[in-house]
Order: C-alpha cells, then sequence, then structure tokens
C-alpha cells in the first residue's frame, strides 16, 4: 500500500527501435517535469522485449538524447536502482513467473491456436461482413493443455461488466468488457506484450502515475484489468493529446524532422525544444516562453489540452530562436558550449574562448541556430579569414587599396580600441580624406570579415583586437591591388 502524501514515481519507457521521436520527447518532459515539481523521482526503462527491432545502438541514440535535452534520470540505465534491471529484456523469468501465476488462479490460459488458424478466421469474418472487426473468440479458454505444442498465454478477459479508469487528463474512461478480447500476454518465445510487461515492471517499479501519449489510452483498460487479477494497487494515468501533421495525420518525416537528434543536429538549442514541447499539449495562460525553473515550477495536469494539436514547424524554430537570442535563457557558457561542435564541423576546433564570448554578443540577436551562428562567427575565429568571392570582387578594389591602407593608419592608434571610439576616429579619417563613410566603410567591412554582410565593424573590430584588425586591413589592402 502506497503511503499517502509520498513523492510520485514516473517513469519513460522507449522502445530502442530508432532514435528518439519528437512526441517520445515530450512524453519524457511531461514525466520528467511532474516528478521535479514534485520531488519525486524520474526513471527509464528500457522497453526492449521486441528483440527484432531493438538494438544497442537505439538505446545510445535514445539516452544521449534524453542527456542532450537535460531530462536526467534518478533510476535505470547506466545510473542503476534498487528495482533493477531496467531492461525488460533482462527480466524475462519475471513475465513468465507472473504469467503462470495468472494460469495458475484460472484469469489466464495457454493458446495453442496457430497463425494460420486465426488468419482464415479473420478471412471468412472478412468476406461475411468487410467491416468488421476480428476479435478472437476464446477458442482455447476450456481448450486442455497440449505442452508439446508452442501457445501464447491470453488474459481471460471478462465477458459482462465494464472496465473503468480515471485519467488524469480526460477523465473517467469506461469500456464494456464485451467489446474486449483476451488478449495476448506471452508470446511463443516466451517473451511478454506491452501489457504485462509494462505492468509488471510499473508495479516492481513502483509507478505511481503512468503517463503516455492518447495512442495507449486503447492498452489501459487492458492493463487496468491485469493489475486488478495479481490484486495490485492502480497507478493514476495520464494521456497525453497527439502530435498530428498539417493535415490532421500522424507525424511522420515527411512532414517535419521527427527525431530529437535531427533538431540538435540542426542547430536548436535543448531548452528551444524543450519549450515548444511543454507547450505542445499544455498552457500557464497566455506565456509562451519559459526557463527550465519556470516550467518545472509552472506545470501540472490541471492544464494539459485533450484536444490534439498539430505541429508546426515555423513555431517551433520561432520558440528555439527565442532562447538561443536571449541571454537570461541561454547564458553565454552554454551558448558557447553549444556552438563548439558546429564550430568544429568547420575545422575550428581550437576557436579561443575569450574571442568566441567576445563575439557571441554581437551575432546572437541574428543567427537563428548554432549552425548559423557558427557560420557567422567563422570569421572572428578563422585567421585569415575567407574571403566570399562576390564581395571581394566587387569592393577590394584598385581604389579601395589606398583608403584601406590610409584607414589603417588612422586607427593605429585608438584608445581604448572599441567600437565608439573606433567609429569617431573613422568618421574623422572621412571629413580629412573628404570622402563618406559608405566610400571605404564596405571595403572595411570586406577586409576584415571577409563577407559583405557581417555585425556592425566598429564592433566586430572590438572584438578582434587592434593587431588582428590592422593585419587584416592590410592584408586587403595587399590583395586589392593583386598581392
Amino acid at each position: 500500500m502506497r503511503s499517502e502524501g509520498a513523492p510520485p514515481r514516473l517513469r519513460f519507457a522507449p522502445s530502442p527501435s530508432g532514435y528518439l521521436h519528437i512526441g517520445g520527447a515530450r512524453t519524457a518532459l511531461f514525466n520528467w517535469l511532474w516528478a521535479r515539481s514534485q520531488g519525486g523521482t524520474f526513471i527509464v526503462r528500457v522497453e526492449d522485449t521486441d528483440q527484432d527491432r531493438s538494438s544497442l545502438d537505439s538505446v545510445r541514440a535514445i539516452l544521449d538524447s534524453l542527456r542532450w535535452l537535460g531530462l536526467d534520470w534518478d533510476e535505470g540505465p547506466e545510473v542503476g536502482g534498487p528495482h533493477g534491471s531496467y531492461f525488460q529484456s533482462e527480466r524475462k523469468q519475471l513475465y513468465r513467473d507472473a504469467a503462470e501465476r495468472l494460469i495458475s488462479e484460472g484469469k489466464a490460459y495457454r493458446c495453442f491456436c496457430t497463425k494460420e488458424e486465426l488468419d482464415r478466421q479473420r478471412e471468412a469474418l472478412k468476406l461475411a461482413n468487410p467491416k468488421a472487426q476480428f476479435v478472437y473468440p476464446g477458442t482455447c479458454r476450456e481448450r486442455r493443455d497440449q505442452a508439446d505444442l508452442p501457445y501464447v498465454v491470453r488474459f481471460m478477459t471478462p465477458r459482462d461488466g465494464s472496465t473503468d479508469f480515471l485519467d488524469k487528463v480526460f477523465g473517467e474512461i469506461r469500456t464494456p468488457n464485451a467489446a474486449q478480447q483476451d488478449f495476448v500476454l506471452v508470446r511463443t518465445d516466451g517473451f511478454p506484450l506491452y501489457n504485462l510487461g509494462a505492468v509488471v515492471d510499473d508495479h516492481a517499479m513502483d509507478i505511481t502515475l503512468v503517463a503516455r501519449g492518447r495512442d495507449h489510452i486503447g492498452n489501459t483498460p487492458q492493463q487496468v484489468l491485469l493489475y486488478r487479477a495479481f490484486g495490485w494497487e492502480l497507478p493514476e494515468f495520464a494521456h497525453l493529446p497527439l502530435m498530428m501533421s498539417a493535415r490532421g495525420e500522424k507525424l511522420s518525416k515527411r512532414d517535419a524532422a521527427v527525431g530529437v537528434q535531427d533538431y540538435r543536429d540542426r542547430g536548436f538549442s535543448p531548452m528551444g525544444v524543450l519549450n515548444y514541447l511543454a507547450r505542445f499539449g499544455w498552457s500557464f495562460g497566455d506565456q509562451e516562453i519559459f526557463s527550465r525553473a519556470e516550467l518545472i515550477q509552472h506545470f501540472d495536469w490541471d492544464h494539459v489540452n485533450k484536444s490534439d494539436g498539430k505541429f508546426d514547424e515555423k513555431k517551433f524554430a520561432d520558440v528555439a530562436f527565442e532562447h538561443l537570442k536571449r541571454d537570461d535563457l541561454t547564458t553565454l557558457d552554454e551558448y558557447e558550449a553549444w556552438v563548439r561542435p558546429f564550430l568544429e564541423k568547420r575545422e575550428l576546433k581550437d576557436a579561443p574562448a575569450a574571442t568566441l564570448r567576445a563575439a557571441i554578443p554581437t551575432i546572437r540577436a541574428r543567427a537563428k541556430t548554432l549552425s548559423e551562428a557558427a557560420a557567422t562567427l567563422d570569421f572572428f575565429v578563422r585567421e585569415p579569414p575567407t574571403f566570399d568571392a562576390d564581395a571581394q570582387k566587387k569592393f577590394l578594389t584598385e581604389e579601395s587599396r589606398p583608403r584601406l591602407t590610409a584607414l589603417a593608419a588612422a586607427l593605429s592608434d585608438v584608445t581604448p580600441w572599441e567600437a565608439t571610439a573606433l567609429e569617431e576616429r573613422a568618421k574623422r579619417f572621412a571629413e580629412e580624406q573628404g570622402l563618406a563613410l559608405k566610400d571605404f566603410a564596405q571595403a572595411a567591412r570586406v577586409a576584415v570579415t571577409g563577407r559583405s554582410a557581417s555585425p556592425p565593424l566598429f564592433d566586430v573590430m572590438t572584438v578582434l583586437g587592434r593587431e588582428q584588425s590592422l593585419r587584416r586591413l592590410a592584408r586587403a589592402a595587399e590583395i586589392a591591388q593583386g598581392g
């Protein structure tokens, strides 16, 4: 019996047959938020009983994605805990014992019907009534054991009454037992199906709230029947609205990137991803942008929507960008750490930390992703910068050569070397030369950055420092004269 008021225990139980789906990440997030907000425990359990589809590579990919998102777990793979193993494939005997208990108590039975027999029955039903849905007719309910034949284990579903449970999102759910069938608990290979494995493990791990996608709501009556058959206390249930495509269909790769790693690789920040996922199916007034601490503080089940939502890639990108550009949401330390892998892809592994930290504030209001940020930061940390061919041809001309040389001389003794002082001296230089800023500023920009579009020129020169800025001006002047 659970003690009243005890901290909740929640779990995320992915099937390791691929990447972490963005919808699965939302499920993990809601479980994690409730555990963290209530001082509870968040558990990761790997449901790898489908040996044909499960792989260790997928396990690693899922765990890496959870770590990247910052959804740390208190029990599970790599951290252990008192309820291990946290891989269902290593708990096989537990499920066998549970199934045998139900058989011995007359609540389940061995079914020897072959796939061919069942297929013939399905086909006959289809011919008689194309719209009818096949329900296992209970052929083996009274059949004697034939231990020498392969069998599955089926639950003996009551024929009358209903199975009811209270959902924290959808309220009371009532399912007539006549609408259910004698569902399979254990396959012929001895591995459990989802319902038995989930119930046995949720009970063994003291799970107090099962929160998962609405697509599982049809499984829940069967699991409630199992809890009652075993005499175990029911956990609470919460089913979450689904992520749908713009067409109202199940979200797939043709609609958007659906793997968490896709957004990581595109340069979204972890909190940008979490913020969008949190607001997909949950609300807190009109607030759209949240920090991690705010999500933990405000999350509840009362404001989880019942209706499925349509995945909006543009809104997702906008939310992610908001997190990147605001220093109250993404610290300078975080930004530097997150952008470095994208710089490494550009062969800028050894970018100086001091230069990066000075440059990031000049670009973060414009770079919508970390990938864009790395592209913009490139000229700050690449020496010499790479010239855009069109910009070089247009602005590093014979006419600009003497102006760049003279500008470098005029700026050489500016003190302090900072944007305001540099701009004032450049304006005086323009007056002395009888020029306008536009007559040399764009050439200077190309000289310093290698491109015609960049953050403000004098902000860039402040970051680069005196020596590097003057060296780039001089180099560009040489290029302009064919050097």
